[in-house]
């Protein structure tokens, strides 16, 4: 199993204020790492000549849309996907400023780590305590803080120990156990790719090493043995004429052949026959793997049903608590009707009460002020219409997620971490 999750692509989100160096700084590891292509590097070459920058503006390799390029700020959420020998990695390029706080939110649900930029000449802002706080909220395990532009501050050792203890006053309301600190910078590749000769006084190694040695196996649960039902194969062939599969993506645990489970709602229990995936069966199954589940009694099971283990079922619920970002232009409606979703399940909600909203950049709620607005976080509590197979977001980040979608016109309004 760590054979399969250590060469397992870690997903990584960059986030910090305007200006503090985000798309620089993945445009370094590209170039440095070798995983642009020529063409590209003209590319920006050629643009950064037009714009009369003076250098090779690494920072054009992801701010792709237009506006983002004219305005030299990120908007959207880009992804970039790059190798070394030890490890794949896929970023997500998210936006700084506050009314992008949806776009990162976005590109941080699905993130095994965060890297924080920090201008060494600003210090701790409060975007970047906001920033800290979702990848906290969104149960991001390890952290690491980029203080960047050390060379406009002569790579002084005094200013990186000032903003590291800074940081570390503000994350000890945090929860988030890994927390690492680099002096970068990424104009000039610092301890980015390569350790800086500039910085003799940091041992703790360069930005990439840090992220292909992270280890992230403990990130999964390996405990609670979740399989929402994606789709039932039925091919119908002379070949495999009696095959009845479940397939999807394992959320927790690990499923082997001969296992006793059971079928959530029904609540019939069987065994598991075979596990098959693309490459033939398994002997063991395990989050985040997608497979094809056979079992060895004939059961009504659809899309939706989820296969758990009878000693460890998770909470089957109408009534959820949930942290929610609000995503949408048009505010939240208290008593409101949405559809949620959440891992292959779909039904239709109302909102019974608003709870609080929090101050993302002060951490305090809010409950004299309960309007939910967009970029808004808020605790919510959600009545359903039928029972959900739900654990904490605490717990899984797959069974513990939700959206909300408003449902006249598709739009995704709200996602929401389950308390």
């Amino acid at each position: 199993m760590s054979e399969y999750l250590d060469m397992d692509l870690l997903r990584f989100t960059t986030a910090g204020s305007v200006d503090d160096g985000k798309s620089t700084l993945i445009g370094r590891l590209l170039f440095d790492s070798k995983a642009i292509f020529e063409d590209q590097l003209e590319a920006v070459e050629r643009s950064s000549q037009q714009r009369g920058d003076g250098y090779v503006n690494l920072a054009l390799l992801t701010d792709g849309l237009r506006a983002e390029r004219e305005q030299g700020i990120t908007i959207d959420v880009a992804y970039r996907y790059f190798a070394t020998p030890k490890r794949k990695f896929i970023i997500a390029d998210t936006p700084g400023h506050t009314q992008y706080t949806r776009n990162m939110v976005t590109g941080a649900s699905t993130a095994n780590l965060a890297i924080i930029l920090v201008d060494a000449r600003n210090g701790v802002v409060e975007q970047t305590c906001r920033h800290a706080f979702i990848a906290s909220l969104l149960r991001i395990q390890h952290l690491v803080v980029c203080i960047n532009k050390m060379d406009l501050v002569d790579y002084k050792q005094e200013v990186f120990e000032k903003i590291v203890a800074d940081f570390k006053d503000f994350a000890s309301r945090l929860e988030v156990p890994d927390i690492r600190f680099i002096p970068i910078s990424a104009l000039h590749g610092d301890n980015v790719v390569d350790t800086s000769v500039n910085m003799p006084w940091f041992k703790g190694g360069s930005v990439l090493y840090n992220l292909e040695t992270v280890y992230i196996a403990n990130d999964y649960n390996h405990i609670d043995a979740r399989f929402p039902v994606q789709w039932v194969i039925r091919p119908q062939t002379d070949e495999h004429h009696d095959f009845r599969g479940f397939a999807g993506r394992i959320s927790g645990g690990v499923f082997k052949p001969g296992d006793e489970v059971v079928v959530l709602p029904s609540g019939f229990n069987s065994r598991i026959k075979a596990i098959h995936t693309f490459e033939g069966e398994v002997e063991e199954a395990f989050s985040p793997m997608s497979v094809a589940m056979t079992l060895e009694d004939q059961i009504d099971i659809s899309r939706g049903d989820m296969i758990v283990k009878a000693n460890n079922p998770p909470r089957v619920t109408q009534d959820l608590e949930i942290m929610t970002c609000w995503f949408s232009e048009k505010p939240l409606n208290p008593g409101g009707k949405y559809i949620v979703r959440h891992t292959t399940r779909e039904c239709k909600c109302v909102v019974k009460e608003v709870r609080y909203k929090v101050d993302i950049n002060t951490l305090h709620k809010k409950e004299d002020d309960r309007q939910i607005g967009m970029n808004d976080v808020g605790r919510l509590v959600l009545r359903v219409s039928q029972p959900l197979l739900a654990d904490s977001y605490r717990r899984n980040r797959q069974t513990g997620s939700v959206i909300l979608v408003d449902e006249f016109t598709n739009a995704t309004v709200a996602a929401g971490m389950i308390i």
